[in-house]
């Protein structure tokens, strides 16, 4: 089973994976809405300045500007809000980015209810509705530090445009420094038989402990970190479906359009089996701690066992 290493933020693996591509590769360049400490990018900016553009509060003109830097050869990381990522610029994401299938990748920071004492204005719980549904635009919600900075490296040698979503609080780093990641296939983190339990982003590590809680109880929890929600990696799923016979979903989003709606209409359309989701309901955030918020809206591990206890 899988330890913490100490605490670190979602959104320094992404800053250090892209001053990592600085050097790797030179075709990459570097975008910021008036947020360059908050995302992260400042590394970035201060090592490779004529590869950095300060676009300021322009979200939407700074989307069409990274669509026209992929179409001339660019690859462009776009980094601001979640929130402004998605809901702030969605005609010019649809129109510019994915209609033109321009390589941009749009790097989302401070996402889910986690973003703590910002309140209900700042913290998306749609955003990875929001994005998948967009023809051509692939999916990333890594777990920790390590799994989003390789999932930031595999980005740039990704063609086509990609949502990455990552987070500002300190979480569990948990995953090896050097994987596995690959986008489009999950990872097998705990082998089990009785449930499965698929896990996206931060609710990963809350998964990982109600696993432990279920072995306690005699159950054998099946355990898959579903890092990329588009292309879904359908077979890693239907599979485990097949040898356990029931499925918890758990991620930091709004049930509408989230992961558990996603593995439904797989399941429903290959393998159906009794299913059950730990999400937020229809509704927004409020300030209070990350933890306090996980807590308050059952984004955690007792709601995990409880749901895997129902299917008992």
């Amino acid at each position: 089973m899988m330890t913490n290493t100490g605490n670190k933020d979602t959104r320094s693996g992404f800053g250090a994976g892209l001053y990592e591509l600085g050097s790797l590769n030179p075709a990459v360049v570097a975008l910021c809405a008036d947020l360059t400490g908050s995302v992260k990018m400042e590394k970035f900016a201060e090592t490779y300045p004529q590869r950095f553009f300060q676009c300021g509060i322009a979200e939407a003109n700074m989307m069409g500007v990274a669509a026209g830097m992929a179409l001339s050869g660019l690859i462009p990381f776009v980094g601001t809000f979640a929130e402004f990522a998605t809901g702030r610029v969605y005609d010019q994401v649809r129109q510019s980015i994915c209609y033109s299938q321009a390589n941009v990748k749009i790097a989302a920071s401070h996402a889910g209810i986690t973003l703590g004492e910002d309140g209900a204005t700042h913290q998306t719980m749609e955003d990875l509705a929001l994005a998948r549904v967009l023809p051509n635009m692939t999916v990333i919600n890594p777990c920790d530090y390590n799994q989003t900075r390789l999932a930031t490296l595999a980005a740039a040698s990704w063609d086509g445009p990609l949502y990455l979503r990552f987070g500002r609080p300190s979480v569990p780093n948990f995953t090896p420094v050097d994987g596995p990641f690959k986008i489009g296939e999950a990872w097998m983190i705990h082998p089990g038989e009785d449930v499965t339990i698929l896990a996206t982003g931060h609710m990963v590590w809350e998964a990982l402990e109600a696993v432990k809680i279920l072995a306690e109880k005699g159950i054998r929890a099946e355990l898959i970190n579903i890092h990329t929600l588009k292309p879904l990696d359908e077979k890693a799923i239907i599979d485990s479906a097949r040898k356990t016979g029931a499925v918890v979903t758990a991620e930091e989003h709004l049930l509408a359009g989230g992961l558990g709606e996603l593995v439904a209409g797989l399941l429903s359309r290959h393998f159906p089996v009794p299913m059950r989701m730990v999400a937020m309901n229809d509704g927004f955030g409020q300030s209070g701690t990350p933890r306090e918020l996980m807590d308050h809206y059952g984004l955690n591990a007792a709601s995990i066992v409880n749901k895997v206890c129902e299917l008992r």
